[in-house]
Order: C-alpha cells, then structure tokens, then sequence
C-alpha cells in the first residue's frame, strides 16, 4: 500500500491557505473598494447632470438666481437618494455663464470606504448651454 503524502508533508496546505489567505481577502475588498469609488463617481456625474437640466431652464441672471437654490438642493438630495450610502455629503456648486449662455454644475462628495481612516473623495463637473426659445415670427 502506497501513500500520496509522507508524513512530513502533513499541514502543509493548511500553511499555504494561511499565507495565501491574507493576499485573496485584500484583493475582494480592493475590488470591492474600486467598485463602490465608481459607483460614487457615476452617481456625482448623474447628479451633476439632473442640476445642468434644471438650470438650462435659466434665461437670465435673474432667472437663475432664483431658481438656484432649489436646483442646488434638488441635486444634493438626488445625489443622497441615488447614492444611498455611496457618495456621502454631496456638495452641489452651480455656475451662470451669462455672456457665453452656459451654465455648470459641480457635484463633490466622499465615497464609502471599506479601510478605516481612509478617505476618497469624488468630483464630477456638468455642463450645458441655456435654452433660448425665441419665437418663429410667424403668427395665426
């Protein structure tokens, strides 16, 4: 009767798990860590971009002036919703480019992290030219 193993290699796959254990348990929280930092960017960018249609709506100064805070508090709350615990304390930054006709929308907030004392931070940009309607000239 033959044996596969002698005996003085017992225990040794035990070894190698415990030295190869630590590298495959790094590797799933690193791919877990990357896949939460781009979940956190698409949800800035997706943000950025809910704020840039509600301010093209913006025909004036004026105009965008008072809808400003509502358009910042809507993409910080659509930021919160759609991120749940992804983008954490999203941050909206308008601006009115009243000269070119555009306006921007800026959406900074930190991403989930699995590292204790780690922090990632995200920033995406949107931007858009304001809808002019003018009218054809043409009546009934």
């Amino acid at each position: 009767m033959s044996r596969g193993r002698s005996r003085g290699d017992r225990g040794v796959s035990a070894l190698e798990l415990s030295l190869l254990a630590p590298g495959l348990i790094f590797l799933i929280f690193f791919t877990i860590q990357g896949a939460l930092y781009f979940y956190g960017k698409a949800v800035a960018i997706q943000s950025a971009r809910e704020g840039v249609s509600q301010l093209r709506l913006a025909q004036s100064a004026d105009v965008y002036a008072d809808i400003k805070p509502g358009v910042v508090e809507n993409t910080e709350t659509f930021a919160r919703n759609v991120g749940r615990e992804a983008l954490i304390d999203p941050v909206a930054t308008p601006a009115y480019d009243d000269v070119d006709g555009r306006v921007s929308m800026e959406v900074t907030g930190a991403v989930i992290t699995l590292v204790p004392f780690m922090e990632l931070r995200v920033t995406e940009h949107a931007e858009g030219s304001v809808e002019r309607f003018e009218s054809s000239g043409t009546g009934p």
